[in-house]
């Protein structure tokens, strides 16, 4: 009986280890098959049933599988910039606009009638904004203020007021060198883009400043000096008026003045408004720096860029000469699409080749003065480049004379041929130009009295400021405008060169020309200054051609 039992548990014992058997095969089964399976025929281990099995990590479906969970990823998309600067200015106008004031009114519709002349101003400026706008941006400071060139001068760098105002920002000597600008024979850092800039923005940083944020009164300071606005605000305070910009006292000049700005702003926020579509400036840098490591001739850096001579003159309008200062600053700007290629160039010139240089023997007769004359320079820079403390020079000294690479002529924006051109633009038609040479005691005034004009006439005819010094031997031109004809006819007057023949004098010509012997020594003060005239002088007239 016992030995039937014994076989019944054995039995029982092979049945349930077949049955363990089977789970464990189900269990190990391939994991392809595991995972081709639906999630309903997916059986998990029993790992408290089977306690060997915990040692094996348990084998899951891509799908079953847990991640820790991450944070949702945010795509940052940098604003696109604008393709057109004066979008980037009105994005930065912090000035209120929102104002209707007579003055601002007819400054607005001048403005408005005149588009050619925002165009014009605007085509200037395109070499320059970019950079401007960036600094303002930087500084922290309203972008309507890069309008305000417009304002001074029209865009033009080689702008140059009565009142010695020079420059894209018109500072006049004394505030230019207040704030770094240096003005020697060589350059002036007035009309610099880069150095007149950064001067400006200090210089109205330091007003907004002083009238504890209120750009309006900054602005009027920048045009009329600070001390002209705080007397007019401290007279409004002591007769109890508003302080406000309108409400000031201020010169007519100033009065007009922040209205321009505030008008050009209006119409550049909203052109459509005003019938105006602003010529399109891209966004985007015009020129870049290059240092250039010393004095270099203007002329070679133009062929080196293979750009004009007038846009380098145009994006360096600082220098005065032919070349760079020898003093600095040792930069250039240039167009950026040509920098690399000048840069490159650059590099393969030795330092002595970069300015043209001649050995000059001082003859007898010579002094500094005819020498500087001479090579179109001055007596500073020959004493500066020979090292000489005085004016003496001796019959056999050698001069080391820095001169010009191409014809002085071809340096068409130099100081010298600006002036040159200048002088040589007549005010109108019919008008005989006189060339003056001013003598020791002469003045402006004196000048104009003598030729019937007015002192600030005379000065823009030179371009000259009125407090320019007047030195001997400087050449003047002066304009004369023909004399009403005295016999009420009609008077058509032209302009007649003529060469005096043998035996003529100044009376025989002016009966010949029926001209008064006065009107042909004032055309021609050179001939006239002589007591008598010789065989082939030649003498300026105007002619009534009408009345005979």
């Amino acid at each position: 009986m016992i030995y039937k039992i014994f076989w019944i548990c054995l039995a029982s014992l092979a049945l349930s280890a077949c049955q363990t058997t089977s789970k464990l095969e189900k269990n190990d089964a391939p994991i392809e098959s595991i995972e081709s399976a639906d999630d309903t025929d997916i059986v998990e281990a029993d790992t408290e049933q089977l306690g060997f099995i915990d040692t094996v990590p348990p084998v899951n479906s891509a799908e079953e599988e847990i991640l820790p969970e991450e944070e949702p990823v945010v795509a940052v998309t940098k604003p696109k910039a604008p393709a057109d600067i004066w979008e980037r200015i009105r994005a930065g106008y912090q000035l209120n606009l929102d104002i209707d004031r007579p003055r601002l009114s007819s400054q607005l519709r001048w403005f408005s009638s005149h588009p050619s002349y925002l165009d014009r101003v605007s085509k200037r400026g395109e070499r320059y904004l970019y950079y401007i706008v960036d600094e303002l941006e930087k500084a922290g400071i309203p972008t309507e203020i890069a309008l305000l060139p417009i304002v001074e001068s029209g865009f033009d760098p080689f702008g140059y007021s009565h009142g010695r105002a020079s420059g894209p920002w018109q500072f006049i000597p004394s505030t230019g060198q207040m704030y770094g600008l240096d003005q020697t024979w060589w350059y002036d850092g007035r009309r610099d883009i880069i150095g007149s800039t950064q001067a400006a923005i200090a210089y109205l940083t330091r007003l907004n400043k002083m009238f504890d944020g209120n750009w309006l009164h900054a602005l009027a300071s920048y045009n009329s000096g600070e001390g002209t606005v705080l007397r007019a605000i401290r007279k409004n305070k002591k007769a109890g008026k508003p302080t406000d910009f309108w409400s000031l006292d201020l010169p007519k000049e100033t009065r007009a003045y922040v209205p321009k700005l505030i008008a050009l702003a209006k119409i550049i926020k909203n052109p459509e408004k005003y019938n105006y579509s602003t010529y399109f400036i891209p966004n985007k840098p015009y020129f870049d720096v290059v240092n250039i490591g010393g004095q270099l001739d203007l002329a070679q850096a133009a062929d080196m860029a293979e750009i004009s001579i007038d846009e380098v003159y145009l994006l360096n309008p600082g220098f005065n000469q032919w070349a760079t200062s020898p003093d600095g600053p040792h930069r250039l700007l240039m167009p950026i699409s040509k920098a690399k290629q000048f840069r490159t160039k650059l590099a393969e010139i030795p330092s002595n080749e970069r300015v043209t240089w001649v050995r000059y023997t001082v003859k007898a007769g010579d002094n500094l003065l005819l020498v500087a004359k001479q090579h179109n320079t001055t007596v500073n820079v020959l004493q500066d480049v020979n090292k000489i403390s005085s004016t003496m020079i001796r019959v056999g000294q050698e001069l080391m004379i820095p001169v010009a690479g191409n014809k002085i002529e071809s340096y068409t924006l130099s100081s010298h041929q600006r002036l040159l051109a200048k002088q040589s633009r007549a005010p109108n038609r019919n008008r005989i130009k006189i060339n003056y040479t001013v003598n020791a005691g002469d003045s402006l005034w004196l000048i104009s009295n003598k030729y019937g004009t007015d002192s600030k006439t005379l000065a823009r005819w030179n371009n000259m400021g009125l407090a320019d010094p007047l030195m001997p031997g400087k050449k003047l031109v002066v304009w004369l405008e023909p004399k009403p004809s005295e016999s009420g006819t009609r008077s058509v007057m032209k302009k007649v060169v003529y060469t005096i023949r043998s035996g003529e004098s100044l009376a025989v010509v002016a009966n010949k020309f029926k001209v008064s012997i006065n009107d042909i020594k004032d055309w021609n003060p050179k001939v006239g200054s002589q007591k008598y005239v010789q065989p082939g002088d030649k003498v300026t007239l105007l002619v009534n051609v009408v009345g005979g």
